[in-house]
């Protein structure tokens, strides 16, 4: 199993003086769940752009083991908040459309992303047009998307923000379970409470001006699941509700914070 880290981060843009993040260490093993939780402005989806190649650093390093990375590669797969679907190619022709950019043979893409809508649970929409799905379900292609590449590592940036409670509930149990047929390693930036304990082995919580880890939370929720417990139990339990509660609160009290920073 591989390990993504991130080593030394340190990210300052240009014509500011406050650094958007600081000397931030992460390591996100293959076949677990890393969530990222802050407040706005905190430097979550910098982050992901950084270990997902999109945006350099100032300093500091990003590794998949001992191999030092510099630009985006087929071993890190991205799932955005709008999906970013394209509106003119059907679900599987959207799916496909990186392997066929490989060029790879078309009855070999066919087999592929068979195989991936099987895998998610939409092959009974294959051939329809983006526009016709519900917004779970077009979430789904954009996962499907991330999974045809075999990546060993899937980012989710705000997948489910748009989506209405019970779709949302719905898309965690679908996520929960691919993280447990797949194994590969998940990495979702969320400003949802209960779906950050929910979604997450090592739950990282960070604080903004600047950007930094101020602590990370080994959480069994999801093994949980794995073992077979019910979300709503999971979610109904103390120990859930304590915690969440908690995190609320100082989360509340960063955004207080830098509130009055600001005055």
């Amino acid at each position: 199993m591989s390990t993504l880290s991130a080593e030394n981060l340190n990210l300052t843009f240009a014509n500011q003086d406050i650094p958007v993040l600081q000397n931030l260490n992460l390591n996100i093993e293959e076949s677990t769940l890393t969530v990222i939780l802050g407040e706005s402005g905190c430097g979550k989806t910098t982050l992901l752009n950084i270990l997902a190649g999109f945006q350099k650093p100032s300093s500091g390093l990003v590794k998949i083991d001992d191999e030092i990375l510099t630009e985006p590669d087929a071993r890190r797969a991205v799932v955005f908040q709008d999906h970013a679907l394209l509106p003119w190619l059907n679900v599987a022709e959207n799916v496909g459309f990186a392997l066929k950019l490989k060029g790879l043979k078309a009855n070999l893409i066919e087999q592929k992303v068979a195989e991936i809508l099987e895998t998610v649970g939409l092959s009974h929409v294959a051939e329809s047009n983006i526009w016709e799905l519900s917004g779970g379900m077009k979430q789904r292609v954009g996962i499907a998307r991330a999974l045809v590449s075999h990546a060993p590592f899937i980012f989710l940036d705000e997948p489910f923000a748009a989506l209405d409670a019970f779709t949302r509930e719905s898309m965690q149990e679908f996520v929960l379970n691919l993280w447990i047929k797949e194994q590969k390693g998940f990495f979702l930036i969320t400003h949802d409470i209960e779906e950050a304990l929910l979604l997450s082995n090592q739950l990282v919580l960070m604080t903004a001006r600047p950007g930094k880890i101020v602590e990370t939370l080994n959480l069994d929720f999801a093994e949980r699941y794995r073992q077979g417990e019910a979300i709503r139990s999971i979610k109904s339990d103390p120990k859930f509700i304590q915690l969440r509660e908690d995190l609320f609160e100082r989360l509340r009290d960063q955004k207080v914070q830098r509130v009055e920073e600001l005055a």
